[in-house]
């Protein structure tokens, strides 16, 4: 199908930079139209060139990025254990296992290591490939040991340059993506532009280099890249099978690298379910495509050592649903729209319900809550969950999980990106409805109608198009509702905008409405608006990109390097440090020293001992913090006056208050507080702690403090009896 079929024996071919492909609904005028082999010739050479391009705007994203990492921390000329800090949250968590990796003094004493961990969560030993999305350390440690370049390039430099070299993988994907749906690479360059401009909004790898997602995004766009040409019409069968092979490897290289893959790809099942029901794609097409996904899942699965989280993944159920009730509901897509219609909103609740009752089964089976903490945040975050419990609300307090803000749509309309990129969606999405109410419709009297109007205007929508729009819209409503999750959405928005400014459809289709058939003002209008485009965001934003690239600042954080140097050097190896999730990641890359939490937070049982470690931070008893940080191996507790006084988020939001509403109690300042809450007969132990009570001192010893750090070493507790006696020492 096409996006606009054409008047019967009406073939507009138009000149500019693009190649020709008949299944993209544009063929351009060759230097000479009886000549094939010159046609040939100008085809590979605007190919070539425009693959050329392709891979420039890839490698000019990566140096801006890396430019920037560069000269907003002066990053080699800094201590490595500054180096180190910068990398913050749970970034420290997963460098600290490529470092591991290379201190180790065999690759296969590095993994045993890691399949026996006993440093990162104190008192338990765990299988870290298994828990968390890691192999790239791994295998990125591999390289640098068997590379030779240990000698002009340090291992913390091989691994953020391979990480913003994932962005020039990224920008080119995208590129590709734009280039097929509209068969012009122009709209390539249009897409790579959008994408340095919208920096702000497309990415943030600059400053969160380990983060997962910026692994993983660049294999995604890959993914939808090799997507958008296995749904193309009139491709080869050789053709599809071997586009078939690089959807399955960068579906495969994006589940492994991304512990959030099963949430992504069950959206992106719900596209192809939505597209099967609609009659856009074949059954072959979308029955690969679910393969494909359960495949690379699997393959995840044996990798990771049979983590039970993706068997109990909600994507894995919906596919065999989806295959299952298909397999069975036969005669789906024949009968009129009405017909057609009822079956399929029937098809549909067997398919969720279904899909329900086989997860609930499968997570009950495996007993597993290892993802219950995301469900639990949806379901406050719609109100249909509990407010007061603790994981969700911590999620739900982050701005980065709100609501996305309005001021995106400023900066993306500054640009020029939101307003094609609007048109387009409006103008694609009356087309899909047109195309899908046609494709319900009684095939029969359809055809019937087709051939007693040959010369009429008879819309049509592609299947590569149709997924592209339906993604789009899937993975905005995705960003609008949590503001993280915008990076999956404005990258592929600048294809998107770009295939609308530059596709030979969308112009074709606009003429045909305005009745100008003017092939000559057509191939005018196409190339003209991009190439004014290209020029206004020139103009506008190329000397604020060298402004930018020019401005210089330093890493200062003092307090850190403080702390970070006196567990070093004052602290046993052995040593269990206790404090905040962020906190002790950096300690755990930075000193080596053995954790009781860490922020990888896909595990029940670290959930709920971050929250007994957080009571540092609530109105509790001397010894009943003493007896639960005990209980996790706590030798040292630092605690942070940045959280215990915290005025950065609102009065409900604060880490304090989430704990005193966990724990029934009344939060802290003015303001209403719920008739159930009582008033703690303790105050807060991070501020109490400070003074000189013979109830804390008899308990926890002060051993260093600056600005931001007071640290704690954890005494054993006195025997007031000897039935209290035993149980203290099993705490201990």
């Amino acid at each position: 199908m096409t996006a606009l079929r054409q008047r019967k024996g009406s073939k507009g071919k138009d000149a500019g930079p693009e190649v020709q492909n008949p299944n993209l609904g544009s063929s351009d005028v060759p230097p000479d139209k009886n000549s094939p082999d010159v046609w040939t010739g100008w085809t590979l050479v605007c190919g070539a060139f425009g693959a050329l391009v392709g891979v420039c705007l890839g490698l000019v994203c990566c140096i801006y990025v890396a430019t920037l990492h560069e000269n907003d921390l002066w990053f080699s000329n800094i201590k490595e254990v500054e180096r180190e800090i910068s990398f913050r949250t749970e970034c420290g968590l997963y460098y600290s296992y490529y470092k591991q990796m290379l201190k180790a003094p065999s690759i296969q004493q590095g993994l045993v290591e890691l399949m026996n961990d006993n440093l990162t969560e104190s008192k338990r030993t765990i299988n870290l490939l298994q828990r968390m999305n890691i192999y790239q350390e791994v295998f990125l440690s591999i390289l640098y040991r068997v590379l030779p370049i240990q000698t002009y390039l340090e291992p913390v430099y091989f691994y953020i340059y391979t990480v913003f070299s994932l962005q020039a993988v990224y920008v080119i994907a995208l590129y590709i993506t734009s280039w097929l749906l509209s068969g012009s690479w122009l709209a390539g360059v249009l897409t790579g532009v959008w994408y340095i401009l919208n920096r702000v909004d497309t990415t943030r790898v600059e400053f969160t280099i380990s983060l997962r997602e910026n692994w993983s995004l660049p294999f995604f766009a890959l993914q939808v890249a090799a997507i958008t040409c296995y749904l193309r019409p009139q491709l080869k069968p050789i053709h599809q099978r071997v586009v078939l092979w690089l959807v399955f490897v960068s579906t495969f290289c994006f589940c492994l690298t991304w512990q959030f893959n099963q949430f992504i790809l069950f959206i992106q099942a719900l596209i192809f379910f939505t597209l099967d029901a609609l009659d856009f794609l074949t059954a072959e097409q979308v029955t690969s495509l679910y393969l494909v996904q359960v495949i690379s899942l699997l393959s995840v699965w044996l990798l990771q050592f049979c983590n039970s989280m993706i068997l109990g993944s909600l994507d894995l159920s919906f596919i065999v649903a989806a295959l299952f009730v298909k397999y069975f509901q036969t005669g789906l897509k024949s009968g009129g729209l009405l017909s057609r219609v009822a079956k399929l909103c029937l098809h549909t609740l067997l398919v969720v319900a279904l899909a329900l009752s086989i997860n609930y089964s499968a997570k009950a089976a495996l007993q597993l809550r290892s993802d219950e903490h995301i469900f639990k945040f949806i379901k406050a975050k719609f109100g249909l969950g509990a407010t007061r419990d603790f994981d969700a609300s911590l999620y739900l307090c982050e701005e980065a999980f709100g609501l996305l803000p309005l001021d995106t749509f400023e900066r993306l309309g500054g640009t020029l990106l939101l307003y094609p990129y609007l048109c387009t969606l409006v103008l694609l999405l009356f087309v899909l409805a047109l195309a899908a109410t046609a494709n319900l419709s009684d095939s029969a009297s359809a055809r019937a109608r087709s051939a007693a109007s040959r010369d009429e205007l008879v819309i049509r929508m592609r299947p590569d198009v149709a997924y592209n729009l339906l993604h789009t819209v899937f993975f905005g409503l995705l960003a609008f509702s949590t503001m993280r999750m915008k990076y999956l959405w404005t990258g592929h928005m600048c294809a998107f905008a770009a295939f609308g400014v530059c596709g030979t459809d969308m112009w074709e289709l606009c003429a045909r409405v305005i009745r100008c058939g003017s092939r000559a003002k057509l191939r005018l209008i196409r190339y003209t608006v991009p190439i004014v485009i290209l020029a206004f965001l020139y103009y506008k934003f190329w000397p604020k990109l060298m402004e930018e690239l020019s401005e210089l600042r330093e890493f200062y954080d003092p307090d850190t390097v403080e702390l970070m140097t006196w567990i070093s050097s004052k602290t046993p190896k052995r040593a269990v440090f206790a404090g905040s999730m962020q906190l002790l990641a950096g300690i755990k890359l930075c000193t080596g020293r053995v954790l009781t939490n860490h922020p990888h937070y896909e595990d029940r049982a670290l959930r709920e001992r971050t929250r007994q470690v957080y009571q540092v931070y609530a109105r509790q008893s001397p010894e009943e913090v003493h007896r639960m940080l005990r209980a996790v191996g706590a030798d040292y507790v630092v605690l942070e006056d940045s959280i215990c006084y915290e005025r950065r988020h609102s009065r409900g939001c604060r880490l304090r208050d989430l704990l005193d509403l966990a724990n029934g109690h009344i939060m802290d300042g003015t303001g209403e507080n719920e008739p159930d809450l009582v008033a703690s007969p303790n105050p807060r132990f991070c501020d109490a702690v400070k003074t000189d009570s013979p109830a804390y001192t008899s308990l926890f010893t002060p051993v260093f403090k600056n600005k931001t750090f007071n640290v704690y070493r954890l005494k054993k507790a006195k025997k007031k009896a000897r039935g209290e006696g035993k149980a203290g020492d099993a705490a201990a």
